[in-house]
């Protein structure tokens, strides 16, 4: 690695540890974390889970795990300033109710379901997460009617559906049915965590795999181009 990853200083010293020291922005950082750290996001952008990298890439399953979850942490804000920049190229929105696969046999479940918004802008989606339908939850379930209650909230959500769609067979429909995928293999996604998992299932949806590692590269690694790691 002739260039310094994070300013592109040519002045760089190898340290006694092994770390290199770039002499321009006086950063030190280790060839060998970024090596691991480059596989760690290769896997994640085709789709690995944290178990098969650990085995695979090496290293823990809790590194993987906790390198996964900051990867998830980061791509909202991501994603939100690709939006903001091209939401004037929203053509189709539509609200969907996405319920855990684990919950969809019983008709008591739907409040757990969460309220999406989800926007087309120019073959990109984003969503937004309305409000938690559980605060509807105690006033219809608290008499015991639950058939009679789980229709009129269906037909009452129906109703106040937010949508414009041009076609039946649009990119939207396509992106609930790509996170649909996505979800199963999670088995269940806490509540307070579902918001970076559908952030992740945008990413994915959205960029190609080689833009998924351009996009980490940078953002993780401070690293635009994939070709840098070449002499690493």
């Amino acid at each position: 690695m002739d260039r310094c990853h994070l300013c592109g200083g040519k002045n760089l010293y190898r340290l006694s540890d092994g770390r290199i020291k770039c002499g321009k922005c006086k950063q030190r950082y280790s060839i060998k974390k970024l090596q691991r750290e480059k596989m760690f996001i290769e896997h994640f952008c085709r789709g690995d889970n944290a178990l098969q990298t650990a085995k695979e890439a090496g290293g823990s399953y809790v590194t993987v795990k906790s390198f996964f979850d900051r990867i998830r942490r980061l791509l909202p804000a991501l994603l939100e300033a690709d939006y903001e920049q091209n939401r004037d190229r929203v053509v189709e929105y539509d609200e969907y109710l996405y319920l855990d696969h684990s919950k969809r046999r019983d008709k008591r479940h739907i409040f757990d379901a969460h309220d999406l918004l989800t926007f087309d802008y120019g073959g990109r989606v984003y969503s937004i997460l309305m409000p938690p339908l559980d605060r509807y939850k105690q006033a219809f379930l608290h008499d015991g009617l639950e058939d009679v209650y789980y229709r009129e909230f269906s037909r009452f959500l129906n109703i106040h559906r937010v949508a414009r769609l041009k076609s039946r067979d649009n990119t939207i429909v396509r992106f609930w049915n790509f996170l649909d995928e996505q979800m199963k293999q999670y088995r269940g996604v806490d509540r307070e965590n579902f918001f970076y998992y559908l952030k992740e299932a945008e990413f994915r949806f959205n960029y190609t795999m080689p833009e998924r590692e351009r996009l980490l590269y940078d953002l993780i690694l401070g690293i635009g181009r994939k070709e840098e790691f070449t002499s690493i």
